[in-house]
């Protein structure tokens, strides 16, 4: 990794700054992407934004940023976007701040004041490297004001026409993405803006390897290939599950679809486990149902478990005794410390979490039951 120290006045930073809002913000006669299109919307407060103005009004020492020197020999800002859009924004009179006990704008300034702050020197750091030393040089710089996700990091890595287009897709406010998984009830949490639609797509069609995708598809001419597979997700959620419910929006789909595609599932039928499912008091994860009646593996509904007085109870009446099979006829004596609760009747059969159906087994019995 190759870097380099540079200072830089305001003046020459801001020139030919513009802010475009989503659809990107540039500086440096052109040569500064401070943020493509679609990346993230300014994030800062407005004190933290006049936090900015009024360090550099007094002189003070800015922390130092990270450009990132581009194939075409441009810069991407690797670290200090927020402050570089504070600076651009005051000098094009986007705010006023309190200046020597006085609300002013940029323009309201005296020319003695405005060069002061023109004049003032940045610090920054202008970095060469491979994929692979960006995303590690962006993980350590990343320790301080506002935390970008794991994806933003790999956005300022593979940068180019794929993510151009991922980004209209993926990351913009009611993008195309957001709208289509929210027609009809929201299928995902989170935020475009803040990247998790995109995120959330290249996990589900790459098993959980963003970069790994990023990397290989960073120069193609358009990502058609996770819109397709995005709206194939889509669409066999919608087909599968009839009736919507506000859990559906923590759910893999995803990962579902690239499990059962293919598999014929009978809606209706789904639909009646689902409810009694919703129902059940004994099911503490209610997203985890979808995952549990295409895959029927409890782990996913996290079954409440016994109380402590649940298990006191049991271990007293069985006198520490273990009352499975193997075990009884030894009548061994464990410390409670040395049994773990099990359901008499299992869950799947229709067994309640409660004290008429709480035995203790040992460890090694209750480990090796059948149908755990």
């Amino acid at each position: 990794m190759k870097i380099e120290l540079n200072k830089i006045t305001i003046r020459e930073v801001v020139a030919g700054f513009k802010d475009n809002a989503e659809e990107g913000v540039v500086a440096y006669n052109g040569k500064l992407d401070i943020r493509p299109k679609y990346q993230r919307e300014f994030v800062y407060t407005g004190k933290q934004r006049d936090a900015v103005i009024a360090t550099i009004k007094n002189g003070f020492p800015l922390n130092v940023m990270y450009w990132m020197k581009n194939e075409a020999g441009d810069f991407e800002v690797l670290d200090g976007q927020q402050r570089t859009i504070s600076i651009g924004q005051y000098v094009a009179g986007d705010f006023s701040v309190d200046f020597n006990g006085r609300l002013a704008m940029f323009h309201n300034l005296t020319k003695e004041e405005q060069n002061k702050i023109l004049d003032y020197e940045l610090m920054i750091y202008f970095c060469e490297g491979t994929d692979k030393e960006r995303i590690d040089w962006f993980t350590i710089i990343n320790v301080a004001g506002e935390k970008l996700t794991n994806q933003e990091i790999l956005n300022a890595v593979y940068t180019g026409p794929w993510l151009s287009d991922a980004k209209l897709k993926f990351s913009k406010s009611n993008c195309v993405a957001y709208l289509l998984a929210n027609d009809g009830g929201q299928l995902l949490s989170g935020s475009p803006i803040r990247q998790e639609y995109l995120e959330n797509a290249i996990l589900w069609i790459n098993k959980g390897n963003v970069a790994d995708y990023m990397s290989k598809h960073q120069h193609d001419k358009n990502a058609d290939e996770l819109w397709n597979y995005f709206q194939n997700v889509i669409s066999w959620t919608r087909e599968v599950f009839l009736n919507y419910r506000r859990e559906m929006s923590n759910v893999p789909w995803g990962e579902l679809y690239n499990k059962f595609k293919n598999k014929k599932f009978d809606s209706k039928k789904l639909e009646k486990e689902i409810t009694k499912l919703m129902q059940d008091e004994d099911v503490t994860k209610k997203s985890g149902i979808y995952e549990y009646v295409l895959t029927r593996n409890e782990k996913y509904l996290n079954i409440r478990i016994f109380t402590e007085k649940q298990k006191r109870e049991a271990y007293e009446k069985q006198k520490g005794i273990c009352v499975n099979k193997k075990c009884l006829d030894h009548k061994k004596h464990f410390g409670i410390e040395e049994m773990e609760a099990d359901h008499i009747k299992p869950w799947h059969e229709g067994g309640k979490t409660d004290s008429k159906n709480c035995q203790m087994l040992c460890k090694q019995c209750n480990r090796t039951k059948s149908g755990k």
